[in-house]
């Protein structure tokens, strides 16, 4: 399995418009981040989580020849707003692209696009984009592989994390629901939301993602979904030793 951090931002990005603060101004590329998204690569199935805002930017940094599937994590804008962008796959694979998420999400999603999600008896439709409406309510085969959605709660709002094998993606939480522990048992690898220093309504402040961390004991725990206050070299420093900040174009490899 390789995974690919396509954006490790939050909702405005970093640098922010009109911002001077020093972050903003860094010249380290791990604090450039866009909004989030990550591409998943396993048995030649390539299974994307998200279409951010920045998904045009995202795919000619990184050129993935296909999307098999879609995998949404929730219908905020920053996490969908780049469908209009999976236009392209569909003419260059000729075919209609599955996009799975639960309920609230899909209702979403065909409301806003409603014109992606019109299916003329198959027939593709040009210059737009084509998708078909999964509702994903446990563990399903996507494209062959077996991902199990994980409820999290951010802020009123329940959103999808995703276990693929030992990789789990949670990004967009503020808790998680004691039901939830039990799918994130004996990971390799937890992705985290980890938004900022103080706390936040709707997203784990940093010190709140590393208790997070340490109780579920992922081998490893990577942080993604930050925002301007967070420093990558600075805050790195704080972190524990089997922790790390995500960053965009990190790239893992796993078993």
């Amino acid at each position: 399995m390789r995974v690919t951090f396509l954006g490790t931002g939050t909702s405005g990005g970093v640098p922010v418009i009109n911002c001077d603060c020093a972050v903003c101004r860094s010249t380290n590329p791990k604090n450039k981040r866009l909004r989030c998204s990550v591409m998943i690569e396993v048995d030649g199935k390539h299974l994307l989580i998200d279409t951010s805002m920045d998904m045009r930017e995202q795919f000619l940094r990184h050129p993935f020849p296909k999307i098999d599937a879609i995998l949404y994590t929730h219908g905020h804008a920053d996490h969908i707003y780049g469908l209009d962008e999976v236009r392209r796959f569909n003419y260059l694979l000729k075919k209609r692209i599955p996009a799975y998420a639960n309920k609230e999400t899909l209702r979403r999603l065909t409301k806003i696009f409603d014109y992606a999600f019109q299916n003329d008896g198959g027939s593709l439709q040009p210059g737009i984009p084509n998708l078909s409406a999964h509702l994903m309510e446990g563990s399903t085969k996507v494209e062959g592989v077996l991902v199990t959605p994980i409820t999290l709660r951010h802020g009123d709002s329940l959103t999808y994390g995703y276990r693929i094998g030992n990789f789990a993606y949670c990004t967009d939480v503020k808790t998680i629901p004691p039901e939830s522990y039990a799918l994130l048992k004996n990971l390799d690898v937890l992705v985290l939301d980890a938004l900022r220093e103080k706390p936040h309504p709707s997203h784990m402040s940093l010190d709140e993602a590393i208790q997070e961390a340490q109780k579920i004991g992922a081998r490893k725990t990577y942080f993604t979904h930050m925002n301007h206050i967070i420093d990558h070299e600075r805050h790195s420093q704080q972190l524990p030793e089997n922790m790390a900040f995500a960053y965009d174009g990190l790239i893992l490899d796993l078993e």
